[in-house]
């Protein structure tokens, strides 16, 4: 594979949920869910990217627009 990037694209739901899951993520403690060390460089990057690419996680409506988010990516049953 090499040094190659990839690509990821994800809609703003996408986006915005994960940024919020990765967020909680990182406040745990990073051991008991991830036990390879090797994978929180790429974690913390993903975090960051997200961080600097979404606005809406300094709106004043945040929550709302997660919880909106969260809805509209759910599988209906």
């Amino acid at each position: 594979m090499g040094d190659g990037q990839v690509t990821i694209t994800l809609t703003s739901d996408e986006a915005l949920v994960l940024s919020d899951w990765l967020y909680r993520l990182q406040m745990t403690d990073l051991s008991r869910v991830v036990d390879e060390p090797a994978v929180w460089a790429p974690i913390h990057r993903i975090a960051g990217t997200l961080d600097k690419a979404l606005p809406e996680l300094f709106a004043p409506d945040y929550n709302q627009r997660l919880e909106a988010a969260r809805e509209r990516l759910r599988p209906e049953d």
